[in-house]
């Protein structure tokens, strides 16, 4: 710790603070435009210019000087700062009207305008004019993408997106060229950025020389109704905000989160509002004669319930990717009322099973706890396009540290450098008993991450027994590397879909003889099955369910609603306030941004009103009295943002190599990052973004060809 004087306040600091840390502490107000605290220290725009005792007799730049590099007066006393003496006003003010000598006054068509740092700071610490005349720098835009808009004159040089860019997203592809008047940011080749992270740049950019192309003149920030919610596009359930306009979500950003997303967010996140909009099923619709003809509430309830009350306890239920834990109860006590246990919420023969322990199917050394991590094994993933936060603090934790990472899987561009063991189950079975090289790093360890991906232990063209035996190898590595301790469990389930972990948590899986999603539809293909209902489910084969009866509880018309004998229109995340678990057992909460469109209504409400239909009434009229009933079910799911720890001791039991597997390859269950799940499938800027990634990709080819 060091001792240092602001403005005359005495403090105590750590000592590796930099002077602009050390006024921060202290109450201090310092502007900046380069700095930033997740990013290095740049140094260029000199807008955090201080007055230091005993130092130079100049201003110094608060951000890269340390208050370890200061003395203490001569009679031993605490060295001192002062942020607000009149040389630093001046300093200050020099600097904001070197700044805007070149800045093109365009504040009026600026979308950056209401959010604009330096359009804050010239007002706080500028003066109100200039002395310069000359004609202003012109420089011309570039090509990022479909996500980005350029506006380079705009441009200060304070080169936050190419820090950024090179360090947490792990693409270098934008820099600074040229000195003096002729410097400019700019991709080196320009296309599109390689990364699921760029639109992060939007929010780091403090002039408008980066703004979102799909929110270009769409709205004012005044205008906006901002909501507080959780990401449902991947399973980490980052931080967001939803801002909102009349009838519809105008754009996303990030919401600081230290223990999942930190303050960023991946572009699918940001970038499909557009999709909540399109293809939205806004009526009921029953189908006639092969064809689906529009019918009001009652009649597709009553549709749906005569179907139901013939077919007995011969009903099935498929929860969807994007399902809140609230209607998954409601369907599942629906169907437990018609005396049928056929429910899942897993990938088809998937070994995930939630009679092992609740630890043997989520992160278990959570998200932030990556950064403590001295060894990394990844299974049968790919984060960078599963789930791209996890993916970006691992990056944090590898550049922070010397930390060995291995893959077993496909071989992919990561942003880090990994060695890769192989892709089969013979490797893992190699490393679950302890004679591949490997081991000896795991063994060193003392906070070793095992990350096992879903689809490394769901394997749809095998059986639910190869998922088991490859689970069971994945704990007798954690076991034997020491990842299981008292103050340790360093397993972690990768899930791909924001609805696993909750439908896994409420049990909505195979019961009273009930059976898996697979054999739920090879059932249906047989005649076995009556009724399936497809709660939001479009991941699945639709052809293969034969003349079953298929309701479809959804907001958008994807696969399940070009299959379904019967839809009923239900609410997207951000129309609905719904109770989501992240693949870590964190529990969250979604929060209403705006209203469902037309006649939709929020999924729990359509099936309590189903159930008056089928005679099996629910014992809840509101979402105050479902959660209650839910609560007293599953206590845990009270307790917003925290996570209920798994059992080690019944994790171990089913560590175990099995006598024989079958040697299948490991691949991720993303083949797709932009179209994953119906919202992302509906949005015209998703599609924008798999053609250039496309083009990307075919222009690299053609580049290695001619190599």
């Amino acid at each position: 710790m060091a001792n240092i004087k602001v403005d005359g306040k005495l403090i105590e600091v750590p000592d590796h603070f930099t002077l602009m840390q050390a006024a921060e502490a202290a109450g201090a107000e310092i502007p900046r435009f380069c700095y930033h605290e997740r990013l290095s220290v740049a140094g260029n725009c000199r807008m955090c210019l201080v007055e230091v005792k005993g130092g130079p007799p100049k201003p110094q730049a608060s951000c890269a000087m340390g208050v370890k590099d200061l003395r203490p007066a001569p009679d031993g006393s605490p060295p001192e700062m002062f942020t607000n003496t009149p040389m630093v006003k001046k300093a200050r003010e020099g600097v904001m009207e070197f700044l805007l000598i070149n800045h093109p006054l365009d504040c009026p068509i600026c979308d950056q305008g209401g959010e604009c740092d330096l359009q804050d700071q010239a007002v706080a610490f500028g003066l109100d004019g200039s002395r310069f005349s000359e004609n202003k720098r012109a420089v011309e835009d570039k090509y990022l993408g479909p996500l980005i808009k350029t506006q380079m004159s705009r441009c200060i040089h304070c080169t936050r997106c190419v820090r950024f860019t090179t360090e947490i997203a792990g693409v270098s592809e934008l820099g600074l060229l040229g000195r003096g008047e002729d410097a400019q940011i700019t991709p080196y080749i320009e296309r599109a950025l390689g990364s699921e992270l760029s639109g992060n740049v939007i929010d780091l950019c403090p002039v408008g020389a980066l703004t979102s192309k799909p929110y270009e003149f769409n709205a004012r920030p005044w205008e906006l109704v901002k909501t507080e919610s959780i990401d449902v596009m991947d399973a980490l359930g980052s931080a967001i905000r939803l801002d909102s306009r009349g009838k519809e979500i105008m754009r996303i950003v990030p919401l600081l989160n230290e223990d999942i997303n930190e303050e960023w967010i991946s572009d699918k996140t940001r970038f499909i509002w557009d999709g909540l909009k399109s293809q939205r099923l806004d009526r009921s619709y029953v189908k006639k004669g092969n064809k689906l003809v529009e019918a009001s509430w009652d009649e597709a309830l009553n549709t749906v319930a005569r179907k139901v009350k013939k077919a007995g306890n011969k009903v099935g239920a498929i929860a969807g990717d994007l399902a809140g834990v609230e209607e998954m109860y409601a369907l599942k006590l629906l169907l437990n009322g018609l005396g049928s246990g056929h429910t899942d919420c897993r990938p088809p023969m998937s070994a995930i099973d939630p009679g092992i322990d609740r630890g043997a199917y989520i992160f278990n050394p959570t998200i932030a706890g990556i950064e403590e991590a001295d060894v990394i094994l990844i299974i049968g993933a790919n984060p960078r396009i599963e789930a791209s936060m996890l993916n970006a603090r691992i990056r944090k934790a590898w550049r922070s540290k010397d930390l060995p990472i291995a893959v077993v899987g496909e071989k992919a561009d990561l942003t880090y450098d990994y060695q890769h063991l192989g892709d089969d189950v013979e490797t893992l079975k190699a490393l679950a008993t302890g004679s591949h090289k490997f081991n000896k790093i795991l063994k060193k360890a003392k906070k070793p991450i095992i990350i096992v991906g879903e689809n490394a232990v769901s394997h749809a063209s095998e059986s639910k027994k190869t998922g088991r035996d490859i689970l069971g190898m994945a704990l007798m590595i954690a076991n034997n590397s020491g990842a299981f301790s008292e103050n340790w469990n360093g397993l972690g389930l990768l899930h791909n879909a924001a609805s696993r972990v909750g439908g896994l948590d409420i049990g909505f899986v195979p019961h009273d003889n009930g059976v898996c999603s697979a054999d739920q539809i090879k059932l249906a293909a047989k005649g076995e099955l009556d009724v399936l209902f497809l709660l939001g489910a479009d991941e699945y084969d639709m052809s293969a369910m034969g003349e079953s009866f298929v309701v479809y509880i959804g907001s958008h018309g994807d696969a399940g609603a070009h299959r379904a004998d019967v839809i009923l229109p239900a609410a997207a995340y951000t129309e609905k306030s719904a109770t989501y678990v992240n693949t870590e057992g964190r529990v969250q909460r979604t929060n209403r941004a705006i209203f469902p469109p037309g006649e939709a209504k929020e999924d729990w409400a359509i099936i309590r009103a189903l159930s008056e239909k089928v005679g099996v009434i629910l014992d809840f009229d509101n979402l105050a009295q479902l959660r209650a009933v839910l609560y007293q079910d599953y206590p845990h799911l009270a307790q917003v943002n925290t996570i209920l720890a798994g059992d080690i001791g019944k994790m171990k039991k089913k560590a175990k190599i099995a006598a024989k597997t079958k040697n299948v390859k490991f691949t991720s269950a993303v083949k797709n990052y932009y179209l994953t799940n119906p919202i992302a499938r509906a949005s015209k800027v998703m599609g924008q973004c798999l053609q250039a990634a496309d083009a990307r990709n075919n222009n690299s080819k053609q580049a290695e060809q001619v190599k």
